[in-house]
C-alpha cells in the first residue's frame, strides 16, 4: 500500500448521501443507475449489481467521493462514486454505511 501525503487526502470530498431510486443499465450485467441525494440529486453508476437488489438499495445512507471527475459508463454520466470494501477477487462486496441517521450531504472526515 503506497503512502499519500496529506494534501491530497484533503482533495477529496467525502459525504453522506442517500439512495433514492436504482435502475437497472441496459447490457451491463453488473452495474447500476443510483439516484441519490448528497443535500443535492445526482446520478452515480456503480458495479454492485452482483451483491445488491435495487430493493435492498434503496433509502439507505451510504458514503461517496463527491467531488470525483464525472465519468460517462454505458452512456450514463456518473457523479461520484460510492465506497465499498471487498475481498481480493470481488466474490464479496458491502457497501459502507452509516450507522446512525445523518443529513444527506453532511461532509465525512
Amino acid at each position: 500500500m503506497d503512502n499519500i501525503v496529506f494534501d491530497d487526502f484533503l482533495k477529496m470530498d467525502l459525504r453522506v448521501a442517500e439512495i433514492k431510486a436504482c435502475e437497472d443499465v441496459e447490457g451491463a450485467d453488473r452495474l447500476y443507475k443510483i439516484t441519490i441525494d448528497v443535500g443535492e440529486e445526482r446520478t452515480i453508476v456503480a458495479g454492485i449489481k452482483l451483491h445488491y437488489t435495487k430493493e435492498e438499495l434503496v433509502g439507505k445512507k451510504i458514503a461517496i467521493v463527491a467531488n470525483l471527475e464525472p465519468r460517462k459508463l454505458r452512456g450514463i454520466i456518473s457523479h461520484g462514486m460510492l465506497l465499498a470494501a471487498s475481498n481480493e477477487d470481488k466474490s464479496s462486496v458491502v457497501l459502507l454505511t452509516l450507522d446512525k441517521d445523518m443529513v444527506n450531504g453532511a461532509r465525512i472526515s
